[in-house]
């Protein structure tokens, strides 16, 4: 079975039924569901969407999210070695390399993020947006 890390923004598209991207980040969520995707967030992405939801709806309503986001993915950690190869990576964006580098530590197939490019390639990872992820089967 494909697994899957669930990047920040497809999370909060869920949280807070943005538009447009609600319904592909929902259908995601229901491949997971369905046990037909293992989905992961990291660690860091559990206190990045604390930290956003708590100031669009509240700490209540943040921790109610959390707690059910928990039920359905698995949160996998982030230690000094994810962050010293995660730097290594140079990457513009260092919250993006420390999500590749946790992908690549835990040997998942797939990051599903809208910020595609962003990412830069990945050997044995695939980066790609929920609205083109399909796979009900392992990816590589």
């Amino acid at each position: 079975m494909t697994k899957a890390l669930i990047d920040t923004n497809v999370i909060i598209d869920i949280a807070l039924k943005r538009q447009p991207f609600y319904q592909d980040a929902v259908n995601v969520f229901k491949q997971i569901s369905e046990q037909k995707l293992l989905g992961y967030i990291s660690a860091t992405i559990v206190t990045d969407v604390f930290y956003l939801l708590r100031k669009a709806s509240g700490q209540e309503k943040a921790l109610a999210f959390l707690h059910e986001l928990i039920t359905i993915v698995d949160v996998i950690g982030v230690d000094k070695r994810t962050i010293i190869n995660a730097l290594s990576l140079n990457w513009a964006d260092f919250e993006d390399a420390v999500q590749a580098q946790t992908a690549i530590e835990n040997e998942l197939d797939v990051i599903i993020t809208r910020n595609t490019k962003d990412y830069q390639p990945l050997s044995k990872i695939q980066i790609v947006s929920p609205s083109n992820y399909s796979g009900l089967t392992k990816l590589v």
